[in-house]
């Protein structure tokens, strides 16, 4: 009743789709676990360290582009993730050294990669002026502060829905708080 050429045909599409789907989410998952490291180098002002695992995610990334479609790339939620963590990781690396954010060059990562890690970004933003602040590097929070509204601002021009709009609104909240430390340093300060 089924021809056995059409279905030998989807269990060989089917099967090179699964090693493709593996093959993804593991080095996914390597690019996350290295963002990750990234984000907590660049919040204890590694930053040596913190570049070089830059440079390793983005060897991977680019071998993923290089191995699979954009297509292929971003039906895989692995991949997404990964890339919007990578964004995150790169542009507080940006932020931190007082450098504007751009386009990553040699990536093509969408859209939403770069609207999730911004939104992402500003969480670190505040753990970096806490930690700081801890120090007693006051100065920080403002500047923290002042550049995460830079990032808001420029956000406000997006209508965001569904996912990144509750990164979006998680990102207002943190820059509430940083928002808050700022005006709380300043009032201790100035007596």
């Amino acid at each position: 009743m089924i021809d056995s050429a059409f279905i030998a045909k989807l269990k060989s599409d089917y099967s090179k789709r699964e090693q493709e789907r593996r093959q993804i989410i593991s080095r996914s998952n390597e690019v996350l676990f290295q963002a990750k490291k990234t984000i907590f180098a660049l919040q204890r002002e590694e930053l040596v360290s913190a570049e070089e695992k830059l440079a390793s995610m983005e060897t991977i990334l680019k071998k993923m582009e290089k191995d699979f479609s954009p297509t292929r790339l971003r039906e895989e939620g692995a991949y997404h993730a990964a890339a919007e963590e990578y964004v995150e990781a790169k542009t507080l690396a940006a932020v931190i050294a007082g450098k504007k954010i751009i386009a990553i060059k040699g990536l093509h990562l969408g859209y939403d990669s770069y609207l999730g890690g911004f939104c992402d970004l500003i969480g670190e933003m505040v753990r970096f002026a806490t930690n700081r602040a801890a120090k007693g590097k006051y100065e920080s929070v403002a500047e923290m502060k002042d550049k995460g509204e830079e990032i808001m601002n420029s956000l406000l021009d997006f209508d965001l829905t569904g996912y990144l709009r509750t990164k979006y609104d998680q990102a207002r909240g943190h820059l509430r708080k940083l928002e808050q430390m700022a005006y709380e340093i300043r009032l201790r300060t100035d007596k």
